[in-house]
């Protein structure tokens, strides 16, 4: 009766180290996306500016929109008026009317 050979073959050494090269990259993209995953949450934060923490808005006027840069910030409120303060001492220092025709 002959027997039946049921020993596993060897791997190639090319298979082999192609499996290694696959598992060292998949490990580096996994460490990258983590990379730019935290420096964009250490980062985020610090890119945009502090936001005051009260704005005194004219009698009657009501805050639908807001925008902000380095020296002011803008208002825009439902009367159709945009009203621009300083962002050092929060003082009003323009009051635009938009003229919708």
């Amino acid at each position: 009766m002959p027997m039946s050979d049921d020993s596993p073959t060897p791997e190639p050494g090319n298979l082999r180290f192609l499996r290694l090269l696959v598992t060292v990259l998949t490990g580096t993209m996994i460490a990258g996306l983590l990379v730019l995953i935290a420096l964009l949450v250490i980062r985020f934060p610090s890119a945009t500016p502090p936001l005051p923490d009260t704005i005194t808005l004219p009698d009657g006027a009501r805050a639908q929109a807001f925008t902000a840069t380095a020296g002011w910030y803008a208002v825009i409120t439902t009367d159709d008026r945009i009203l621009i303060y300083n962002r050092t001492d929060g003082q009003l220092r323009q009051d635009i009317t938009v003229q919708m025709d």
